[in-house]
């Protein structure tokens, strides 16, 4: 059994819960306001005249909409400061949230497909114009309020999930736009249920990568784009740093990264610069800002 030699052990000075500025949760709010009007209209109109591709759709709305408010209070929970008893705050909330919304997804990819395949057997007629027209608006609001997350996307897997939500409803709009004008032009009620069905395969692909990134980071799993090699070598070039070992990077949030390592020094350098040192590559190259680093001075004549 090895004798470590506790040289030192430090915290970065930075918050470790998740920070989300008022932009983020602002794309929340609109996002939700905008989306709750346009499943009360594309509801109402597809009962009205029939049309499963837009009640369809609406269907999918509706889960987005308990996806953004989902997410929305999962970001604003985030923000709340550490307590006594959870020591590391509330961002992690961020990550099941993200979890909880791919799977609301994949439902609801699943009962699209359902009642699309169910209708392709017994389409009704539709007024392709107005299916079309109704989905025009469908993919303005979609499409605006994704790119409210367009930003936030890559360094937040929270608002992934929500910019996710929102394209593949607008690309399930499109499609409706698509089918309206085939049905206006050729009058084929087969075209309106095959939509829907084709949609939600292409919706469960991008569902089921979201939650599996999700999960993954829900077991601690090193965060997308974060690669182990290339912090072991940054932590290796860090002036009389001989080894590194147990070395473990896991999300505490979907935009805040943690980091605990040893650190096996020749004692040729102060602790206190190598710590500075260590923690500034960190932080710099790779925006990894809480870390717990535990320093061994392989020169103190002890086997360390």
């Amino acid at each position: 059994m090895h004798d470590h030699a506790h040289h030192g052990h430090a915290h970065d000075p930075h918050d470790h819960h998740a920070h989300i500025d008022a932009a983020g949760l602002g794309a929340f709010r609109w996002s939700t306001l905008l989306n709750v009007l346009l499943v009360i209209l594309q509801a109402g109109v597809g009962l009205a005249i029939g049309s499963i591709a837009l009640v369809a759709d609406a269907g999918h709305n509706l889960s987005d909409v308990l996806g953004l408010l989902l997410a929305w209070g999962a970001a604003r929970l985030a923000q709340r400061a550490p307590s006594a008893r959870h020591t590391y705050g509330y961002a992690r909330s961020t990550i099941l949230a993200a979890l909880l919304n791919a799977a609301l997804l994949v439902a609801a990819c699943g009962a699209l497909a359902f009642e699309s395949a169910r209708r392709l057997a017994d389409p009704s007629p539709v007024p392709g114009l107005v299916v079309a027209g109704v989905a025009t608006l469908a993919l303005l609001v979609n499409a605006g309020s994704a790119a409210l997350f367009w930003r936030r996307r890559e360094r937040d897997l929270n608002a992934r999930a929500a910019f996710l939500h929102l394209a593949a409803d607008a690309a399930v709009s499109l499609g409706v736009i698509v089918a309206g004008g085939v049905i206006w032009a050729t009058g084929w009620r087969w075209v309106d249920p095959a939509t829907g069905l084709v949609v939600s395969v292409a919706i469960f692909v991008s569902a089921w990568r979201l939650m599996r990134e999700a999960l993954a980071l829900a077991l601690d799993a090193v965060p997308r784009g974060v690669e182990l090699g290339a912090i072991r070598e940054a932590l290796l070039s860090v002036a009389s740093v001989r080894s590194v070992h147990d070395l473990h990077v896991w999300p505490l949030s979907t935009t805040v990264t943690a980091l605990t390592a040893h650190l096996e020094h020749d004692g040729t350098r102060a602790g206190d610069a190598v710590l500075a040192d260590a923690q500034h590559v960190l932080g710099e190259r790779f925006a990894i800002r809480h870390t717990t680093i535990q320093l061994e001075d392989a020169g103190c004549g002890q086997a360390c």
